[in-house]
């Protein structure tokens, strides 16, 4: 199975909601406004697999041969949407490493940012928790701005064991993963519950917490 970048890098701007989906006849958006927004909203409630081509021109109030031209197709407009969400996000991100003094508060810093945008929307956030690493046929299609973000908790790993922020008789690659399992993990069943109407425990600071206890387990014995 080989792993192959779904998106070309944007150049990074300031992370946005996109736009809603305007009224028939609306013309104050172009049609690839249109489709983003009517693919971030069709993808997260139905799912990518279940959304027709159809059905996203019908919603974006266009042709399906201007989302083959703006996007060549389906799976080109999820990349892109990843991609425009991404590329702010990763903004902010790096904003935190530049002024955070440890690798410990970088990564406590990204969360919070990652958990404040996900909570502005929901849809991104259903996408990029239950879509974002796509298995089709043989390869793992993962966005260029998820592959630039692992990269940086990476290297902010790595920078935490050069400071005693994080142990080093594990590897960072594992301590990278581990943390990223313990965040992402919280996020999406707090979005399952959401979902089917349960009780919320995972609010945004026990989500904080839980996440700032686990990394401070990690730091040097």
């Amino acid at each position: 199975m080989r792993i192959r970048d779904s998106c070309e890098l944007t150049t990074a701007v300031a992370l946005r909601t996109l736009p809603p989906v305007p009224i028939d006849g609306d013309s104050t958006q172009t049609s690839r406004a249109r489709l983003l927004a009517a693919g971030k909203w069709l993808f997260a409630k139905h799912g990518y697999e279940k959304t027709s081509t159809v059905s996203l021109a019908r919603e974006a109030g266009t042709s399906e041969s201007q989302l083959i031209r703006y996007f060549t197709g389906k799976s080109g407009l999820l990349d892109a949407i990843f991609n425009e969400a991404w590329s702010g996000l990763n903004v902010e991100i790096r904003r935190h490493v530049t002024e955070a003094q440890h690798g410990r508060d970088a990564v406590l810093g990204i969360l919070q940012t990652v958990v404040e945008a996900f909570g502005r929307d929901h849809d991104i956030a259903f996408l990029f928790l239950f879509e974002g690493r796509r298995i089709r046929g043989d390869e793992v299609t993962l966005s260029k701005g998820f592959l630039e973000f692992y990269e940086l908790l990476h290297h902010l790993v790595g920078r935490g064991q050069v400071d005693g922020s994080f142990r080093n008789d594990v590897s960072e690659v594992v301590l990278a993963s581990a943390m990223l399992g313990c965040a992402e993990g919280m996020i999406r069943d707090r979005m399952i519950a959401e979902r089917m109407k349960q009780p919320n425990v995972f609010d945004d600071e026990t989500v904080r917490r839980t996440f700032e206890a686990m990394v401070n387990g990690l730091a040097p014995r």
